[in-house]
């Protein structure tokens, strides 16, 4: 798995780099220290994932996303945002961007490198702290699509909603309901039409807002 690292701080960009070279799967095929910067190296590297900070000069992270998702040429390279602040406003912005992920830089190397693999496997990755944060707080947000109907859902879409609000992965799923990753990737993507929704993290957010999950 390829990356490109973005933060405005090198001691950061450079502790990133020696924590994921060391894993043997990931490696690093560039730094940038602003967003336009970030931008330009997606732009001409295109790696699997680009692991953004928010607070950066120029353009700060969450503008730099929305314009590398604004580019169809670069839709293969997942965008996980890591930094030290975990404000409301900022988690949000970041997933309503096209995020894949929101990791917190003192969340450790393992979460970080899971947070790659998970965004490179389609799956999106917040760590644990913010996500309970988020989900009580559920009644100060606008939950897009929020006025869809749980019986919309057919009874297998309840069930792999409710499994995605409590935090499993593809495989996961897809192992208790015997039934393929692809199956289950299939069913999210539909489930995210009917909900008009982005990522996992807000089909969870729908689930608990509207009881689907407790």
């Amino acid at each position: 798995m390829s990356v490109v690292i973005a933060d405005d701080q090198e001691m950061v960009r450079t502790g990133f780099q020696l924590i994921l070279e060391g894993q043997g799967d990931i490696s690093v095929l560039g730094q940038a220290a602003d967003g336009v910067e970030a931008v330009e190296l997606v732009q001409r590297l295109k790696p699997d994932v680009c692991l953004m900070d928010i607070r950066m000069p120029n353009i700060d992270g969450l503008q730099a996303t929305r314009q590398i998702r604004s580019r169809p040429e670069l839709s293969g390279t997942r965008i996980v945002v890591v930094t030290t602040y975990d404000l409301d406003e900022y988690v949000y912005g970041a997933l309503r961007a096209g995020a894949n992920g929101f990791v917190l830089k003192n969340s450790g190397a393992r979460l970080l490198a899971e947070a790659i693999r998970t965004a490179v496997d389609g799956e999106s990755l917040v760590s644990p702290s913010i996500t309970v944060r988020l989900l009580e707080q559920l009644n100060h947000w606008n939950v897009p699509g929020g006025g869809v109907a749980a019986d919309e859902l057919s009874m297998q879409e309840r069930k792999i909603v409710v499994r995605v609000a409590r935090g499993w992965t593809n495989s996961e799923i897809a192992a208790d309901m015997f039934l393929s990753v692809s199956t289950i990737k299939s069913h999210l993507a539909r489930i995210q039409d009917k909900l008009m929704m982005r990522n996992r993290v807000e089909i969870a957010a729908w689930a608990w807002e509207h009881g689907i999950v407790r």
